[in-house]
């Protein structure tokens, strides 16, 4: 499944920390706080604990939207959806 992540996190080491686990599960950043890539079930889960374990539940938010590829497809995406300098070949093909 293609799984879009997305936080807010005030603490700079939980939020690089959330970062570079994003980066070892095969996301791709697309924004500063903004991941998206392909997480099997087991893979998502393990990634929602890890994360869940490295920020503060009463100030940091994040969110992990799953969605198929073809629902991603139908995903507007308007202005500068993605950081160019960011952006990654894998992610477009993602899109297009």
């Amino acid at each position: 499944m293609i799984c879009w992540l997305l936080y807010d996190i005030k603490n700079d080491k939980a939020r690089t920390k959330v970062a570079k686990k994003c980066k070892l599960a095969g996301l791709y950043r697309v924004q500063m706080s903004v991941f998206l890539g392909s997480l099997d079930e087991n893979g998502k889960d393990t990634l929602e604990l890890e994360v869940g374990e490295l920020i503060d539940e009463e100030t940091d938010s994040v969110y992990i939207f799953p969605m198929s590829k073809n629902e991603l497809r139908q995903t507007s995406l308007m202005g500068q959806a993605f950081d160019k300098k960011l952006i990654t070949d894998e992610v477009k093909a993602m899109f297009f």
